[in-house]
């Protein structure tokens, strides 16, 4: 296995985890981004490939039954995300760091099995009422997944402490520039 080291980003939705983890990897060149592979629908801006691999439940339950994931969790009920292997070793054999935008059980436990290896950053709102303002804006959620959504959120916000570090994203880009020195320190 390659000396590369791995940056995962876990955060509830709405925290700005995505926006994020995108800047890093425009600023830092030795960076990847690990796609993630799933089972809910596709979004209509997503790509198969870029945003996400989009598996049926069927392939999903292969993937498991073949050892082929790091990790894996029904994040929703129903709908499942996991981390492939091979995702993670093509970015390592290729001499580059690898950086995960995963959900917050799926990052402790990579956290548990990389160790070291890895740092952990938790991405948080100020507030629950911040998450649902900002989830309210994006327009992608009916009322009742608004709702599913912020219930979640702060069950996740209990894993902060699970985590190398906690960055509260107040404003976007004082938040980018602290994760960028915190993964610079941490892959030099």
């Amino acid at each position: 296995m390659s000396q590369g080291k791995a940056v995962i980003f876990c955060a509830p939705s709405g925290a700005g985890k995505t926006t994020i983890v995108q800047q890093l990897v425009k600023r830092i060149p030795e960076l990847r981004f690990s796609i993630s592979a799933t089972t809910r629908s596709k979004r209509n801006y997503e790509e198969h490939g870029k945003d996400y691999y989009f598996l049926t439940k069927d392939q999903f339950d292969q993937k498991l039954e073949e050892d082929e994931l790091f990790e894996w969790q029904e994040v929703y009920t129903g709908t499942f995300y996991g981390t492939l292997k091979s995702e993670v070793e093509k970015i390592w054999d290729q001499g580059f760091h690898v950086i995960f935008d995963i959900d917050v059980v799926g990052g402790v436990n990579l956290k548990k099995r990389l160790g070291d290896r890895a740092l952990a950053i938790f991405v948080n709102a100020e507030s629950v009422e911040v998450l649902r303002e900002r989830l309210t804006n994006r327009n992608t959620e009916t009322p009742e997944s608004l709702e599913k959504r912020i219930g979640k959120a702060v069950e996740e916000m209990a894993y902060a402490p699970k985590f190398d570090y906690e960055l509260v994203n107040r404003v976007l880009a004082d938040a980018v520039d602290e994760a960028e020195n915190l993964v610079k320190d941490f892959i030099k």
